[in-house]
């Protein structure tokens, strides 16, 4: 049985050997990534936030940073209420009643004429037969009359009651309106050509035998009142930005308190509903940002070094960005959300241009903008302000050749972001000199935040990173260098050799699509090996005797290989950047030296001489750069020991070179086509022929003054010839 302490230990070497596994690191990087950027974003940690609660005494001015549309819900519910209210009790006919009250009053009157029909009886005992049937009150006189009157009288009373019943009835008859229904049918009854004692007749009959027959249905009543408030629209209220919710002094109510909430004012904990939103847009805009990556550069999509770098900036450029958000100034609350106008995105623009690529720079800065919209609760204004400034700031930085341009760009940036802040802000219910205020000084104040953080962060993002930025090299390539200027006092040929084959190998990689500047810069370093020995090579022995003429061959190829071994360890010493020493490095690749070779052969037995015992160690040239300052080394070395430099030897001489070099192999391992090749030889002779044009003798101050008086004289003699003298 394994003890705790042992699966712990276990435990702990399961998840050392996943992050040990390049996979597992990348994953864990972004899923890190892609919870703090939605914390970023989705976390209001400013001071908008209002401390304050229904009934309690506003101690400021609370406006709205921004204008929305709310729901008003009590003005909704009153609606709604009067919607339930206007709908009346539904009520369900019973035709079969109206046909039953027909039948009892037919039956009724009915029964009256077979008593007055009937001869057998006298008055006396009608009266009581008559007065046995009917249940309503009715006087003796009445009776006594309906007794004496002929039945037919009763036939018309009959239909005229029956009629009226029925029509009553067919509007409804209810619980409710059921005396208002009588009362009605009297008043007809009133008004019909009876005498006396039919009316009172009639007026019993309709009280004794209507009734209802519309009963109150609930369940229908219920439905159609559920449907009038479902139809009534929500009742909605727009607050406009800037507009004071709450001013000092006031008692908050409960709709003050609806509408700080709906602009989350008050609620320090953010709904799961937004944090799922933030999330999701979030993932969606980091896959978009990584497929681009695999389609259009594979380079910095393999490199995890270079995406934890793109990571880095993105977050900490919109951590800035927060902060400056939550700058609160309570004499100017209408300031606190313009300041998110200073939110420096064009520094992770600059950055990732100067360190990285400027097309991805665009995208992220693009991807950024919206995620300032988000962070800004959906103000659009700020997004383009953003972007604009952040493609003016990549493009600033294209093209560096000294670190002044940075500063320049920021005054570039500072330029766009206050035209752009200017027509946003025009647009907007803003005063003139609230706008002109805004753009100009937080136009200002973000080229400045973006050129600092980007100028104070370049170097220690090189240096982390191992990235070799354009202001690393221009820093390189300058005289002043220590290296440099050791080279040009101790080894003045090789100084001036490194500089022509900057010339050469910067044109031809601006030609063929490498980088011009680390070629050049290269190019400059590629020799300082030479600074141990520079008297065992030709172009610094001035005239001098060559010591190669008192040693075995074997011993100067060994010294003349040895250059690329101490220029490594030199460069590494100084701090060099990898790319420079890898051209270091390779700029020989495992070339033959065939001068101490063809001498080796030539004095000593052939048979124990190997020629890998006369090449350089290598390696091959890997990358353009490297290859570039190969030929260009090579090149400049023969053209220089050209006697009769004619253009036509020279073109000869140059494509010679190249061709060699591919012959042997040494170009194998780099990615340069036929077409690179001829457009470099094309390059390297434009560049050479600028350098080995054909110069004018000019004569000196004594062969002047010979030609002058001579030229004088023979002018004296024409006059004379002319003027017939001699």
């Amino acid at each position: 049985m394994v003890s705790p302490g042992q699966a712990r230990k276990n435990f702990l070497n399961l998840i050392s050997a996943l992050i040990r596994k390049r996979k597992m690191r990348r994953g864990l990087a972004a899923v890190l990534f892609f919870v703090l950027l939605t914390f970023i974003i989705s976390v209001d940690y400013g001071s908008q936030k209002v401390n304050i609660e229904v009934g309690q005494v506003a101690s400021r001015d609370i406006p709205a940073p921004r204008s929305i549309v709310i729901r008003n819900d009590n003005k909704t519910t009153q609606a709604k209420q009067e919607a339930r209210e206007s709908i009346e009790k539904q009520y369900e006919e019973v035709p079969e009643i109206t046909n039953v009250v027909q039948k009892d009053v037919s039956s009724f009157i009915s029964s009256i004429k077979n008593i007055q029909k009937k001869e057998n009886m006298d008055k006396e005992e009608k009266l009581k037969k008559i007065n046995s049937l009917v249940k309503f009150p009715l006087s003796e006189k009445v009776l006594s009359n309906i007794v004496n009157s002929s039945p037919q009288r009763l036939d018309r009373l009959e239909t005229e009651i029956t009629s009226l019943i029925v029509e009553v009835m067919n509007e409804g008859v209810t619980f409710k309106n059921k005396d208002r229904a009588i009362k009605s049918l009297v008043g007809k009854v009133e008004k019909l050509d009876f005498k006396d004692y039919y009316t009172a007749l009639a007026e019993g009959i309709i009280r004794e035998y209507i009734r209802p027959n519309n009963f109150y249905d609930q369940e229908k009543t219920n439905s159609l009142q559920e449907a009038a408030m479902d139809a009534v629209p929500t009742v909605m209220v727009t607050v406009k930005k800037d507009e004071t919710i709450v001013e000092e002094g006031d008692v908050v109510s409960k709709q003050d308190m609806e509408k700080l909430k709906a602009l989350g004012l008050t609620d320090n904990i953010l709904p799961v509903k937004y944090i799922t939103g933030i999330a999701m847009m979030v993932a969606l805009l980091m896959i978009v940002v990584l497929f681009y990556l695999y389609q259009q550069n594979r380079k910095i999509y393999k490199n995890p070094g270079q995406l934890y770098l793109i990571g880095l900036i993105i977050l900490g450029v919109l951590a800035v960005s927060k902060g400056i958000m939550a700058i609160d100034i309570n004499q100017w609350p209408q300031l606190d959300l313009l300041f998110a106008y200073m939110s420096p995105l064009a520094a992770a623009g600059m950055l990732i241009a100067i360190l990285l690529d400027s097309r991805l720079a665009v995208l992220v800065v693009a991807v950024m903008s919206f995620f300032l919209g988000v962070m800004t609760g959906g103000e659009i204004r700020f997004a383009v302000v953003g972007l604009i400034g952040g493609i003016t700031g990549v493009y600033s930085v294209s093209k560096l050749s000294q670190r002044g341009d940075l500063a320049r760009a920021g005054i570039y940036v500072s330029i766009a972001n206050i035209l752009s802040i200017l027509a946003m802000e025009l647009v907007s219910s803003q005063s003139m000199g609230l706008i002109i205020t805004s753009s100009l000084g937080m136009g200002i104040i973000n080229g400045l935040l973006s050129s600092i953080f980007t100028n104070g962060a370049l170097p220690y993002l090189e240096s982390t990173f191992s990235i070799t930025s354009a202001f690393h090299l221009l820093e390189l390539s300058h005289p002043s260098n220590s290296l440099l200027r050791r080279l040009l006092t101790e080894a003045p040929g090789t100084y001036y050799h490194s500089i022509l084959v900057g010339n050469l190998a910067e044109s031809a990689a601006g030609e063929i699509g490498g980088e011009p500047l680390l070629a050049r810069v290269g190019a400059y370093y590629h020799d300082i090996g030479k600074l141990k020995r520079p008297l065992f090579f030709i172009e610094n022995q001035m005239g001098n005797e060559n010591p190669h003429d008192k040693i075995a061959p074997s011993l100067s190829t060994l010294i003349i290989t040895s250059h690329v071994k101490d220029g490594v360890e030199m460069a590494r010493e100084a701090k060099l950047p990898s790319s420079v020493i890898d051209i270091i490095e390779q700029h020989h690749g495992n070339t033959l030296c065939s001068y101490f070779y063809q001498v080796a052969l030539e004095t000593g037995r052939s048979e124990n001489i190997s020629e890998e015992d006369f090449r350089h160690d290598g390696p091959k040239p890997q990358s353009k750069e490297a290859a570039l300052v190969m030929l260009a080394d090579s090149v400049e070395a023969a053209v220089r020991a050209l006697k009769n430099r004619t253009p036509g030897k020279v073109e000869g001489t140059v494509r010679k070179v190249i061709k060699d070099k591919l012959m042997d192999g040494q170009l194998d391992e780099c990615d340069l086509t036929f077409k690179d090749l001829d457009i470099t030889a094309n390059s390297f002779l434009q560049v050479l022929s600028g350098i080995l044009h054909s110069r004018i003798e000019y004569p000196d101050v004594a062969e002047i003054e010979r030609r002058k008086n001579k030229n004088g004289s023979a002018r004296k003699k024409l006059a004379g010839k002319s003027t017939g003298k001699k």
